[in-house]
């Protein structure tokens, strides 16, 4: 008896000894959307569930031309389709040009233009198009705000609402106040007459860190971005609406970082939601420096103790898995040899919010930055980014398992 518990024991830890490790995640090749150098990459879904890129192309030195691309299949991207009238834009990672499907099969696309000015030479305004055939033909160029006294419109986010249409939000110059900053509008589609009833939600708002604009399961329309505190502080602040975004609750902060800065971080928030709650992630340059995490079980009301996704990270991107995990993208410098050098990591987080470990998509010594994600299943996302070969950007992107 005591010779065969020896052998199964030694049975046993032969079979622990040669049952190797999976990783966290198994990244597949990464590969280029486009033939031509791009940046901006922003993925979404269509009204059909397929997941879709959109982004910058670079023709030359001088121009350049709004693209996106459909996903059908969950690995590939077919033709590019380049929408009309977009040569105008400008290409910024924080303020990144976007595509939206509504239900109705209306297509919107968003992009910004520069429009320095003597009151703010940084100025930009948003314009955008439509598509009622599935991107065949387009609709001139119309810019979001049409009101004179608005001469800067950027940082904007957009999402479909509970009534099929769509959201957008941005940060706005026509503040009613005098102390530093932006405001921040929101506004919605009315049927196939574009966007309307532009109204001022809070104010004063960091003026250079994108916003977040998000929808939970419920129908409650989330607003994020980094507010300016006490004339001061610039830390991240969530809103919510219960109504459709017809009125929104009072400013909260989501952590009290007390980040003291007069500038522009140009890094702002994410947040994304699953069965147990609300998640967000965020940069701060406060008393301890890096991204971080937090969530909320009570629709934003409160928020539990931030932890640490990175100490060198920035401009953080989440979304969660059809089963509850919570995936958190993000970009980090690193400095060596008077060399600086930028790489993407990847953290998973249990549905609770737990970290369950983190890695890195891109090798250390890459040009890679501003990261974007869309969740496939319970198991895989695509992420993309623009990645540095030699002196050109290029659009790329990974199909990523999580194990």
């Amino acid at each position: 008896m005591k010779y065969l518990i020896f052998v199964m024991l030694v049975v046993y830890c032969t079979g622990c000894a040669n049952t190797s490790v999976k990783p966290l995640i198994s990244p597949e090749q990464a590969l280029s959307i486009d033939s031509l150098p791009g940046q901006c990459p922003f993925l979404t879904k269509d009204e059909k569930g397929n997941t879709v890129m959109s982004w910058v192309r670079l023709v030359n030195d001088s121009t350049a031309a709004f693209c996106y691309a459909i996903c059908k299949d969950g690995k590939t991207f077919g033709a590019p389709v380049v929408i009309p009238g977009s040569g105008n834009i400008q290409p910024h990672g924080e303020n990144m040009p976007k595509i939206i499907f509504k239900p109705s099969h209306e297509i919107i696309a968003l992009w910004g233009e520069g429009n320095a000015n003597p009151k703010n030479k940084y100025s930009g305004l948003v314009y955008y198009v439509q598509s009622f055939d599935e991107g065949k033909s387009w609709t001139a160029p119309k810019p979001l705000v049409s009101d004179t006294a608005g001469y800067d419109q950027r940082y904007y986010d957009i999402a479909l609402l509970p009534n099929g249409e769509a959201g957008i939000v941005w940060l706005d110059n026509r503040k009613t106040i005098t102390r530093e900053g932006s405001a921040l509008f929101f506004a919605t589609t009315q049927g196939s007459h574009g966007f309307d009833n532009a109204r001022l939600i809070s104010q004063p708002c960091c003026p250079c860190c994108r916003t977040d604009l998000f929808v939970d399961k419920k129908g409650s329309v989330h607003v994020l971005y980094r507010g300016i505190i006490d004339d001061s502080i610039r830390d991240m602040v969530h809103m919510v609406s219960t109504n459709a975004g017809n009125t929104f609750t009072a400013p909260e902060r989501i952590s009290n970082d007390n980040w003291v800065l007069n500038g522009c971080p140009h890094t702002g928030p994410a947040m994304t939601e699953n069965a147990d709650g609300l998640h967000f992630s965020w940069f701060t340059g406060g008393k301890i420096k890096g991204c971080f995490y937090t969530r909320s079980t009570d629709n934003g009301h409160s928020f539990v103790q931030h932890d640490s996704v990175s100490a060198q990270g920035s401009h953080p991107q989440l979304a969660s898995l059809s089963n509850g995990t919570v995936v958190i993208v993000w970009d980090e410098s690193k400095v060596a040899n008077s060399t600086v050098s930028k790489k993407i990591g990847l953290q998973v987080r249990d549905k609770d919010g737990k970290s369950e470990g983190f890695s890195f998509l891109t090798a250390d010594s890459s040009a890679a930055s501003f990261p974007v994600l869309s969740t496939l299943n319970d198991h895989q996302s695509i992420v993309a980014y623009t990645l540095n070969n030699g002196d050109k950007p290029y659009v790329t992107y990974q199909l990523v398992t999580i194990n």
